[in-house]
């Protein structure tokens, strides 16, 4: 399943949390040119390191499938950062 929501979290020094919804869809749409640019770079990347290309898009789409339900969280000091995938 592909994610659809990555939530950020981060702590000010003050100690108050401010909140940041990014959905992943709209997100892909805008970026999409990007996207193709990167999977391009991706694909001579691996013919030049003699990867397979097929490989590589596999284990890429396993690491995207496995996302939801990611939490991250950093701290240090009086700041602190949370990010979510569902």
């Amino acid at each position: 399943m592909i994610p659809y929501l990555v939530t950020v979290r981060r702590r000010r020094p003050d100690g108050r949390w401010r909140r940041l919804h990014v959905p992943v869809p709209p997100a892909l749409l805008l970026l999409s040119p990007l996207l193709l640019l990167a999977v391009l770079g991706g694909l001579v990347a691996c013919l030049v390191f003699r990867i397979s290309p097929v490989g590589a898009l596999r284990g890429a789409g396993r690491l995207l499938w496995a996302l939801p339900g990611t939490r991250v969280e950093f701290e240090q000091g009086p700041t602190a950062l949370l990010v979510c995938v569902r």
